[in-house]
């Protein structure tokens, strides 16, 4: 009985979601219910390709990623996987048409993390599309359902928001991404010295990001605007807390919304969003 193990594959796509990302969650707790497990079976595949290349430490990263890339191929042309992530995660592939080259170009991101550990502008560049970009159109291709002219209007917006999700996350996680894995992603720039000015430049960056995005949020199928702007509100926040922050504070500690105001973002967004307030 397959379905059953469907079953089991979608709720471990769930699971993984819940662990590891609260503010992912809530955003797609509120899309319509067709798009949940569409949404939890790539943000799963995603989090899996990460894990393996931020957390698996003592292991052979470059071997265990390699096998993740050939079985989510291999799943995609089988149609099954008895690894419920893969599984899942080639199920909405193929229900939806998902581009193979969007999984390439992530995958190849994931790689890059092996080896680059200082980042100039075009490999930033590069890693920015693969990482996150192709991410947000992942999720473009699940909620236009097959519409393609819809999903190249929205292409460039879905880019910018997962553009501006990372870069946030690269802000956030400056101390860690450094001094804990080695790395430095914003090109130019001595994250061991960043200071206001650089600080205010890299912000500014990201919410020219914001702005292009929002403008596409606006015109998603409704079933998927309300959660696509909860995470959006908690990423602007997220930004702005940042702002506010001293850069060498941000160097120190990560910047964090507490749950309490996640949940506050996210009732504010559906009255907002119920009044056709966008």
């Amino acid at each position: 009985m397959k379905h059953i193990f469907d079953l089991i594959s979608k709720k471990s796509s769930k699971l993984t979601t819940v662990t590891y990302s609260t503010s992912f969650s809530l955003g797609i707790k509120v899309f319509n219910k067709k798009y949940h497990d569409p949404i939890y079976a790539i943000y799963g595949f995603v989090r899996f390709g990460d894990e393996i290349v931020d957390s698996f430490h003592g292991f052979d990263k470059r071997k265990l990623l390699k096998k993740f890339e050939a079985d989510t191929y291999e799943a995609i042309e089988d149609g099954i996987s008895l690894n419920p992530i893969l599984n899942n995660f080639q199920w909405v592939v193929n229900k939806y048409q998902i581009d193979h080259e969007l999984i390439h170009l992530f995958l190849r991101s994931m790689e890059m993390d092996l080896d680059q550990k200082a980042y100039d502008l075009k490999s930033f560049k590069e890693y920015i599309v693969g990482s996150a970009e192709v991410v947000g159109l992942m999720c473009l291709q699940v909620f236009v359902e097959g519409d393609k002219k819809r999903y190249e209007e929205l292409k460039p917006a879905a880019m910018a928001l997962g553009s501006a999700f990372q870069k946030v996350n690269f802000l956030r996680d400056l101390n860690a991404d450094k001094n804990i894995l080695g790395r430095s992603y914003f090109p130019n720039i001595d994250v061991a010295s960043l200071d206001e000015d650089t600080k205010e430049q890299i912000i500014a960056d990201i919410e020219t990001d914001f702005k292009q995005a929002y403008e596409g949020l606006k015109q998603l199928p409704k079933g998927a605007r309300l959660g696509v702007y909860v995470a959006y509100i908690y990423y602007l926040s997220l930004l702005r807390k940042i702002k506010r922050t001293q850069a060498s504070v941000i160097m120190k500690q990560r910047v964090r919304i507490p749950n309490s105001e996640k949940y506050r973002l996210l009732v504010s967004s559906a009255v907002r969003h119920a009044f056709n307030l966008l």
